[in-house]
């Protein structure tokens, strides 16, 4: 009986009130723990938390977004043009001579190159026009509290959040992200934000929503903590040939095979990499002219730490690519 309870609790819950809604955050037991917690070992008021609490709405759009199922896109020819195009290289243009200055100070600092900045920027939020319209706070309160599966991960996240708010003096229901509570330029979650977020424009606050200066520094300072290697490659393009040349391509995207071992594997480097010693990340994708093969290294290894994925990574490395000629190289 309990469980056709839980059950019928959880069908329900999109079509709840605003107001019943409202009032199951401040009653929710979940919620109250989480509060006694804040205030035990944050310091938080207990009275703050409850009147935001009581201001937090439940979105029933961000719970069936979860639930919907995913659509992946498997194929680098669907992918790529989603975001290497000519609108995103006119408006790549004009945001990198508006801060130009930033970028290659951001570059000087960090050793991240302005062109994989820009194309991080592009690719997050095409500069600024897509960072999300709903309250962080109401996002990360709805998925932390009234979406079982990832409701640690969500709670933890908005704790972050709500330091952020404290920490930078932000009224936490003027911030607007993502659905899963990204945020900004960079679309940083809130842990994010308090690990690698800087000021780079010393002006004593972080602010990666309405100030790019800050967003170019924290994006270098994020690839850089990960392990950025200033002017080394991020992936090399080869033709394959032989029997043995598959076995090394795997879907983890962990560095594994040594360039050695993918040379003598089958595979035919466009580039010559001088450490033959260094890990790689060999693999596949298909495009309009038929499957490429690349060998990623190390950086293109970093860029997979800012969203795990293999497409992501090489978009970007390609969008840098293009973003070149802007910076005279």
């Amino acid at each position: 009986m309990t469980k056709i309870l839980y059950l019928f609790f959880w069908c329900c819950l999109p079509f709840l009130s605003v107001q019943t809604l409202a009032e199951t955050f401040v009653d929710n037991p979940d919620v109250k723990t989480f509060t006694a917690k804040l205030v035990a070992e944050d310091g938080f008021s207990q009275q703050q938390l409850d009147e935001w609490f009581g201001q937090v709405r439940y979105q029933a759009s961000i719970i069936e977004a979860f639930n919907r199922p995913k659509e992946t896109t498997s194929s680098y020819k669907s992918y790529k043009p989603m975001f290497v195009s000519p609108e995103t290289m006119a408006r790549g243009k004009a945001f990198a001579e508006t801060y130009r200055v930033a970028l290659t100070r951001a570059e000087y600092v960090y050793g991240v190159p302005a062109e994989v900045i820009l194309a991080v920027i592009a690719i997050e939020s095409r500069f600024g026009r897509t960072m999300g319209g709903y309250r962080v706070f109401d996002a990360l309160a709805t998925t932390g509290f009234y979406y079982p599966r990832r409701a640690d991960y969500f709670q933890k996240e908005l704790r972050e959040f709500l330091l952020i708010s404290r920490d930078q003096k932000i009224d936490p229901f003027s911030v607007k992200g993502s659905y899963a509570g990204a945020m900004g330029y960079p679309q940083f979650m809130p842990s994010s934000f308090r690990a690698y977020a800087v000021d780079f424009d010393f002006d004593d606050h972080i602010d990666i929503w309405d100030n790019p200066v800050d967003a170019i520094g924290s994006i270098a300072n994020y690839f850089k903590v990960h392990g950025w290697t200033k002017d080394a490659l991020v992936a090399v393009k080869a033709s394959v040939s032989g029997d043995q040349y598959d076995s090394l391509i795997a879907d983890s995207m962990k560095l594994g095979a040594t360039v050695e071992e993918v040379i003598n594997s089958g595979w035919k480097l466009e580039q010559d990499i001088a450490d033959k010693q260094q890990q790689t990340i060999p693999f596949k994708v298909e495009t309009d002219a038929g499957m490429e093969y690349w060998v990623g290294l190390k950086n293109f290894y970093v860029i997979t730490r800012y969203n795990h994925s293999r497409l992501y990574a090489l978009t970007v490395h390609h969008l840098g690519l293009e973003f070149q000629s802007l910076f005279g190289q």
